[in-house]
Formats: structure tokens, sequence, C-alpha cells
């Protein structure tokens, strides 16, 4: 495997793309041999296996994924190290893809699956706490609101996930010091589950009372694919100010949906326009400025022309955010290319995990329960829905800060240039906690938080263009 070596012999994937070398699984290799197998060694190979097992799972395979996963079973490992991590929760997510294809085999399996809110909110606050990407795209857009709201009376917030206190408790604290006094506060807040919404106005209420800041929580029982605008209340004379953090692409899980359920001539013509050869789509595209807008005109980009489509229900979700009129919005989303075919979204979303995987390597110790946790209940779950589900059940549709550039500004917003005092107190932030391994890079005048050298989150701040 290229890239570099840990002091423990173990391969560093923090910077590592990984190789997609062949390999033939009926060759077979002793047990034995492979578990005494250098780490190194078992990295590189392991990732071979991985490779080999995808392609029999997205050809339908049983019997060779059968025997890859028995291969792989004999490597990987939750409490090993990275590469052992990855490769047992991507072959979990391998096994769940082919048992769909026998409905009651999977149902039966997973009938007694015991879903708790009350883990569900421990494992993300782990998250939270081991971790400082979500702390870091907190403090950014905190910043970002304080710069936009200078001078304003009245402040309307719209948080499309509302899960976290913290990051308005710091923000009532910053309110407060205001040379020309905190205004008057309202927070929408919108999250699945009441009891959540609950909690977090309670614990912002009694903030804002010991600080002496007038303050309205607005609760909002909705997914983020189901929000009513309306329920959201925006008063004439307030000044509004939405954020996103890692909501928006789950949006894009309705749009294949969307897009099979419309006319059969609309959905032939679609597929017509993606299987034309380049010359011709270049010629659709002249005449039509909409498309041409969307299309990326550099011949080597990795953008094709499907990926920048429409997206209906993104769009009308977009448009409709853009009609309340915001002064400022503030998206934080997972900088990974997942793609459309399997083997697509495994290699990305391997490169992506593996520098998140890794970069709890830095901060908990490999028999951690609390890390564990996090792997297992996050992280396995989200690899699991990219490779194992399709259609609207495949929510974790992750994109790059390129495509979220073109998306919202096909839907009429322009970019804000976050401050460089926003990215100064991020990296404060990292210090003062004392999180090494992680920066923070200025992108386009967006900001791109870094494990080691691998982008992993993006923070990008919009204003309407009209």
């Amino acid at each position: 495997m290229a890239g570099s070596v840990r002091d423990d012999g173990s391969p560093s994937t923090s910077s590592l793309h990984f190789p997609w070398m062949p390999l033939s699984p009926e060759l077979g290799l002793p047990y034995t041999w492979l578990r005494g197998m250098e780490s190194e060694q078992r990295g590189l190979y392991l990732l071979k296996l991985l490779e080999a097992c995808a392609n029999h799972v997205a050809v339908g395979s049983m019997d060779n994924t059968n025997f890859s996963l028995e291969q792989i079973s004999h490597l990987a490992s939750t409490d090993g190290d990275t590469t052992q991590r990855i490769a047992a929760y991507f072959t979990q997510a391998f096994a769940d893809r082919m048992l769909k294809r026998w409905r009651g085999l999977h149902k039966a399996l997973n009938s007694t699956k015991i879903s708790s809110l009350k883990e569900e909110i421990s494992v993300r606050r782990l998250f939270y706490e081991l971790c400082p990407f979500l702390r870091l795209a907190h403090e950014i857009t905190n910043q970002a609101i304080i710069e936009a709201m200078e001078g304003e009376k009245m402040v309307h917030i719209i948080d499309l996930y509302s899960s976290e206190p913290e990051q308005w408790i710091n923000l009532l604290h910053t309110l407060s010091h205001r040379p020309e006094g905190p205004p008057h506060l309202r927070i929408t807040g919108i999250h699945e589950h009441k009891e959540v919404l609950d909690q977090m106005a309670l614990l912002l209420k009694e903030e804002a009372d010991k600080l002496d800041i007038p303050f309205r929580f607005n609760p909002v029982v909705s997914k983020v694919e189901d929000l009513d605008l309306e329920t959201l209340r925006v008063n004439t004379g307030e000044a509004l100010a939405v954020s996103s953090v890692l909501q928006l692409h789950s949006l894009l899980a309705t749009d294949e949906e969307v897009l099979r359920s419309s006319s059969p001539s609309v959905s032939k013509n679609m597929q017509k326009v993606f299987h034309m050869d380049p010359r011709t789509f270049r010629e659709f595209l002249e005449k039509d400025p909409v498309m041409m807008y969307m299309a990326n005109t550099d011949p080597t980009s990795t953008l094709s022309p499907l990926s920048l489509s429409a997206s209906p229900k993104m769009g009308s979700f977009l448009t409709a955010l853009w009609g309340l009129s915001p002064k400022l919005m503030v998206i934080t989303e997972q900088e990974a290319n997942h793609g459309s075919t399997l083997i697509e979204r495994v290699r990305g979303a391997l490169n992506f995990y593996a520098a998140l995987f890794d970069s709890l390597e830095s901060v908990a110790p490999r028999a951690s329960i609390e890390r564990q946790k996090v792997e297992k209940m996050l992280f396995g779950e989200e690899i699991k829905n990219i490779i194992a589900c399709e259609g609207a059940e495949r929510k974790e549709r992750h994109e790059t800060l390129e495509k979220w550039i073109l998306r919202l500004e096909l839907a009429g917003f322009g970019r804000v240039p976050l401050s460089y005092h926003g990215r100064l107190q991020a990296c404060r932030l990292l210090q003062g906690f004392g999180y090494n391994g992680y920066n923070i890079k200025e992108e386009n005048g967006c900001l791109v938080i870094c494990w080691q050298e691998c982008p992993l989150f993006s923070v990008s701040a919009w204003r309407l263009r009209r």
C-alpha cells in the first residue's frame, strides 16, 4: 500500500488513494499464513480482497462474494488497526447488500433490531467529543452569523438539524458581549424527535435567561426532506440566518424517486440526453443556457453531465429557502464523492472513511468502547447505507464542495467569503483542545476541515444573489 507508515508499523491511510489491483480470489491462501502477515502487508492484501469482493457483489455473484468475505474475515477486526476496522464494516455492508436479494431472510435477520433514540444521541455526542469536526463547523458557522448580524436588533436562526445545544449556547455568550447589546433572538430548531427539541428548548432558554437575552425557541418536528417551510414562521423585520450541518445531502435521496416517477416522455428524454456522445451533448448544452450553466466546461474534470444533472427535490428546497430571503446561509457537508455506481461508491467511501477512522486512531486507544461505538453505530451504519442501499433508502449521498457550489449558485445564491477571523477562531479551538493532525484550509472563500492533508468536511457561506 502506497503511503506513509506509522511508528507501530501499520500503514497510514490519512493521505492515501487506495490501489485497486486485480486479484483472483479463486487462488486462495492458507488462513494460517493470512493471520501471520505483517501489518502493512496485511493492509495491502485486505484492500485487494475488498476490491475483489466489491466486484463480485456488483455482479451479484453469491459464491465468489462468500469466498471473499470468508478470506476477509480472517484479517478484518473491529478492534484492530485502521484498515482492519474499515474492512470489518465494509464486509458487513457487502453481506447486507447481498442478503437484500432474499427479502424474507433479510427482514427476519433485522426484525428484532432495536433503534434507541437515547443511544443514537449518545453516539453522536461521542463523535462530537472525540473528533473536532463538528465543533469546528459550529465555531465557523457562529462567527459567520455574528459578522452578518452586526447591528441587527431581531435575529432569527433556522437550524436544519437541531441536536447540539452547545453551538447555540456559545452563540448566546458571544451575542451577550456585543457592543450594541444582544438582539432579540429566535431559533427555529428542526428535528424528527420531539424529545430532542424539548431538551434543546430547555437548555437554551435557561442560558438566555442567565445572560438576560430576549429569546424564543420554535420547535419543528420534521425530517428535512419532509419540511413544510410555512412552519418556520419567518416574520417581517427579522434578519434571517440558516444553518445546515450535514443535512442537505439527504435531500438527494429523494431525487432518484422523483425522476423515476416522472412522465415516461421526460424520463426517456433525460436518458437520451445522458447517453449522447460528447459532441452532441455539447451542442445540446449550447441551446439550453440552464444546462450549459450546470455543465463543466473543463473536459478533464471528473464532474460528468449526469453528476450535475437537475436535482428536483434539492432544487425546489433551495429555491424555497431563497424565497425566505435569508441574510446568510451556512452549510457544512462531507467533502466526499461516492459516485453513482457501486464500485465508485466503494472507492469513494473507502478513501473518506479511511481518513475518519484514522483520525479516531489519533485520539482514542483501539480498545476504547467509546471509539468502537462511534465506528459501529455511526460510521458503520453510514457505510452500510452507502453500499447496501439504493433509491430513496440511500440517504448518504455525499458530494464535494465543487458540486455544492454549482447547486447553490444555480439556486440563486452567491458565496460569502468566510473571514480570516473565523478561520483563526477555529484554529485556536484546535490548539485549545490539543487536536494534532487536524487543519483548516481555505478554498474559494470556503473552509475545508482536514485530517492531515485529506479534506473531510467543507463549510461554505451564502447570501441571496438577485
